[in-house]
């Protein structure tokens, strides 16, 4: 599973996901790809279970980019532990995405598979998507 090798800091505040995507906006890599509608933030293994549904559909066939990097860690206290104590230990990782973030692109398939795939990833992700296809 995707996580950082280190941190400047151990945990982090939830903040809010404002505006829209500038950067990480358009393929860069494939000829198809998956963008994102609505901001939220995406696990480290909502990335890898996205990506295995991709890789598994296309048969190991073409090539898949992943675009997003889970890089804030996700605290939680223990069930049944009482309020105050400060915040609780780092639990897992996450990527914040915004609208218009392309999070995964594939090459070297057809049409009609790269949007099967695509589909299959996107009912593995908490955020709403829409396939994208680069105009040649």
């Amino acid at each position: 599973m995707l996580q950082p090798s280190r941190t400047k800091f151990r945990k982090a505040f939830k903040g809010r996901i404002h505006g829209r995507a500038t950067s990480g906006n358009e393929l860069a890599f494939g000829q198809f790809g998956l963008k994102t509608v609505e901001p939220d933030r995406i696990t480290a293994r909502q990335i890898e279970a996205a990506r295995r549904a991709i890789t598994r559909h296309m048969k190991r066939a073409g090539r898949v980019w992943v675009n997003i990097f889970p890089d804030v860690p996700i605290s939680k206290k223990p069930t049944e532990v009482r309020m105050g104590k400060g915040k609780g230990q780092p639990e897992y990782w996450a990527a914040r995405v915004k609208p218009g973030r392309i999070l995964f692109e594939v090459d070297g398939v057809d049409e009609a598979t790269a949007r099967e795939a695509m589909r299959l990833a996107a009912g593995k992700l908490p955020v709403r998507t829409r396939f994208i296809a680069r105009i040649v």
